[in-house]
């Protein structure tokens, strides 16, 4: 199934990314410690933090308020809406419905459905998800809904259309898939599955926490119903944000006091208000990523910096998975968890592996004393991981890596590595 969703590699125009620049714009690098623990939460963008403190300093009041400071506040709050647009390349600002986290965003979404479920009704997740976007639906059985499971193909670590397809039929109202999977690392075809649900008279809702840091979003090219991630893994702070359909918001049900009618969008969908200060922040992510789009070469709109700035990310990202996945591959104690190549550019930079009769708790608290940040478990995608038969010895290994990552800090790491695991384990590099 081809996957319209990744963007070509090897283009004469790729541009490469001022690292300097980039990391100069995180102050938390400044530290000693090299973050390959991004997929749990990647450092803030300083210019995150100002907009924050800028709203705590001058706006800081109730929006709604005829004096002025609450009109500045207003528009600040209008203002994140607008970035988060063209963030996401939605069609107006009211789209965008703020929230403390990806999780609680899907709970509310399932809540605010209540009204268009009856009891028969079918929901499809599928089983390589983030428990965030399998729970909430999960939850809906005991409301007589049925939830069935779209498995991953073992084999190809992939979500065929064909196992999906009769798990479809005329009861079905959704279909909740991931963008990537949080410990597979490669981006489903999300344009190919939107148009089968859709030709078959269902919704689609997309987790995408892990990889909107990565690659250009554009909702309205993916044609997606419901679209979540959290901030906080996109160079933010603690606060994550839904894209929905300006039509389908309408329909929801309100989840804030009882005078907020349907028509109230998006403000019925954020009960007490959005945190004001943190959704300002998304300004501060958007001037960034314009400023790298502008260093790109890029003259044209805010979107198409956005879009150029996620080219050169891309770019960066790609050397990464290729120095990681050559090193692992080389090594014939490892087992790669997905694609163990990046050859068509599918895989973002969250690489899951395991070595023979190894703990990965104890690989990773030893990568501590080289102030080297990884992760091990099973990363709240408990599901996927006993499927896969991956929770013995403490799960995986997890390196997940963004664009601020350089390749002088994998080199380092895998050194670290073999340090840790001998290097008995290690055969001639295979070529990336």
């Amino acid at each position: 199934m081809p996957n319209h969703d990744i963007p070509t590699r090897d283009k004469p125009e790729e541009t490469v990314l001022d690292i300097d620049f980039v990391r100069g714009q995180f102050p938390g690098l400044a530290h000693g410690w090299t973050f390959f623990d991004n997929a749990g939460g990647s450092q803030i963008l300083k210019r995150a933090v100002e907009r924050i403190n800028t709203f705590l300093y001058d706006k800081n009041v109730q929006i709604g308020g005829s004096y002025a400071v609450s009109q500045a506040a207003a528009a600040a709050l209008y203002e994140a809406r607008t970035s988060a647009m063209h963030l996401v390349n939605a069609s107006r600002p009211e789209e965008i419905v703020f929230g403390s986290s990806t999780t609680a965003l899907l709970q509310n979404l399932a809540r605010a459905m209540t009204s268009q479920l009856t009891v028969g009704d079918e929901i499809v997740v599928t089983i390589a998800d983030h428990e965030s976007n399998i729970g909430p639906w999960d939850r809906l059985r005991d409301a007589g809904i049925i939830i069935k499971f779209w498995p991953l193909n073992r084999d190809t670590f992939a979500l065929d259309l064909a196992d999906l397809e009769p798990l479809m039929s005329d009861r079905t109202k959704l279909v909740c898939i991931t963008h990537v999977s949080n410990i597979l690392g490669s981006i489903n075809p999300v344009r190919e599955i939107a148009d089968f649900v859709h030709e078959r008279g269902a919704r689609i809702c997309v987790d995408a926490v892990a990889y909107a840091p990565h690659r250009a979003v554009d909702v309205q090219g993916l044609d997606v119903d419901y679209y979540v991630f959290s901030l906080y893994k996109t160079y933010g702070p603690h606060y994550a944000l839904m894209y929905g359909k300006y039509v389908h918001l309408l329909e929801l049900d309100t989840l804030y006091h009882y005078f907020y009618g349907k028509d109230k969008v998006p403000g019925k969908l954020e009960p007490g208000n959005p945190n004001y200060e943190l959704a300002y922040s998304t300004c501060g992510i958007v001037d960034y990523l314009c400023e790298l789009g502008e260093k790109s070469g890029e003259t044209g709109s805010i979107r198409d910096k956005i879009v150029a700035a996620y080219g050169a990310i891309a770019t960066q990202e790609n050397a990464l998975v290729d120095r990681l996945l050559g090193y692992l591959r080389g090594r014939n104690d490892c087992r790669i968890i997905g694609q163990s190549s990046n050859r068509d550019g599918n895989r973002i930079p969250t690489i899951s592996f395991v070595f023979d009769g190894r703990d990965s708790a104890e690989i990773c608290k030893a990568m501590d004393a080289h102030r080297i940040a990884i992760r091990f478990g099973d990363f709240h995608s408990r599901r996927l991981a006993q499927y896969l038969d991956l929770t013995e010895n403490n799960g995986m290994v997890r390196v997940s890596m963004v664009h601020y990552n350089t390749v002088e800090e994998i080199d380092r790491m895998t050194i670290a590595l073999d340090n840790i695991l001998g290097s008995t384990g290690r055969t001639e590099t295979t070529a990336a």
